[in-house]
């Protein structure tokens, strides 16, 4: 059997409920009264808010609106921050709102060049942009077929600049985000990654069995795990008006009940910190729900199923 087709196969195997609801009791988990909780990431010895903060939602802003949205997010207890030079000019906006609170925050960036000498670029680039001296995370950006991922680890790929960039005080902890599992389960397989950023979304899960597997793969390695997408709903319908969200590719859950949703079947699993859309408004309402999250009990697993097999996941196998 090929590679390809052989990570597709196994991946399909994996039953979609396996992890859920799912045991949380192995990780570190501390609430202060008033701010977001935090989890242990991995291995790392770090503790992050639930909620991160995604640097698109400071992408077209004014210095004055970047700075309360930062602002906004420290005070709600976030101390996770990502970003990337792919975001149009959220390193820039990012920047001079985040030096007040750099020392206390975990900054994670990535690069989506996949050789030594563009990723050495475009990490210094960024190190520049976002005014400080090291990332505490440094993720290979987006991976999504298994021949990025020869590249990247092989001879002069972009791991050459990160394993450098570690040794030289630049990068504290190395991980990766991937749009499938393929990509995901082979980085996995072939490097000690500290950290996982992957699209962990209910609709996803159930009716595209897109992510459990990845997740037990991710746990058995003890690896730090980060959410993208739970907040997605799925692709936009045909003719549907995006103007109203211009910076989601996707259709975003936009209701109360249903942003709760999305956040807690995410966060009822082993994840440490889930990072909502870009839309300034969104993570606002993510900020507001996430200080009265809780898992969901069997009957909203039951429901949360169902909903999502009435609609189209945004990634499947």
């Amino acid at each position: 059997m090929k590679r390809r087709k052989f990570i597709v196969s196994a991946a399909a195997a994996v039953p979609a409920l396996t992890l859920f609801p799912s045991d949380l009791s192995g990780m570190d988990r501390r609430k202060a009264p008033g701010l977001l909780e935090k989890r242990s990431l991995g291995r790392t010895g770090e503790m992050l808010s639930v909620i991160g903060f995604g640097g698109i939602v400071v992408m077209n802003a004014t210095p004055s609106e970047a700075s309360e949205r930062v602002r906004m997010a420290i005070d709600a207890g976030v101390n996770y921050f990502d970003v990337a030079p792919s975001y149009g000019d959220a390193e820039i906006k990012l920047g001079p709102a985040l030096e007040p609170y750099r020392k206390n925050v975990f900054l994670a960036c990535k690069t989506g060049m996949r050789t030594k000498e563009e990723a050495r670029r475009e990490l210094e680039q960024s190190l520049e942009n976002l005014r400080t001296d090291h990332f505490d995370l440094y993720q290979h950006h987006a991976v999504t077929t298994l021949e990025e991922v020869d590249t990247l680890l092989g001879p002069g790929g972009s791991m050459e600049t990160f394993i450098e960039a570690r040794n030289e005080g630049k990068i504290r902890f190395i991980g990766f985000s991937a749009h499938s599992v393929e990509a995901a389960m082979a980085l996995i397989d072939r490097f000690d990654f500290d950290t996982i950023l992957f699209p962990f979304n209910f609709a996803s899960w159930h009716a595209g069995n897109f992510g459990p597997q990845v997740m037990v793969k991710a746990g058995q390695k003890n690896m730090g795990i980060l959410a993208l997408k739970a907040m997605a709903k799925g692709p936009w319908p045909e003719g549907a008006d995006r103007s109203v969200y211009p910076k989601c590719w996707y259709e975003p859950l936009t209701t109360t009940e249903d942003i709760s949703m999305g956040l807690r079947f995410t966060l009822s699993h082993p994840v440490t910190s889930a990072i909502p859309p870009g839309d300034e408004n969104l993570f606002r309402q993510a900020l507001e729900l996430s200080q009265i999250l809780k898992p969901l009990d069997p009957s909203e697993v039951i429901s949360i199923k169902e909903k999502a097999l009435n609609g189209v996941p945004l990634f499947k196998v």
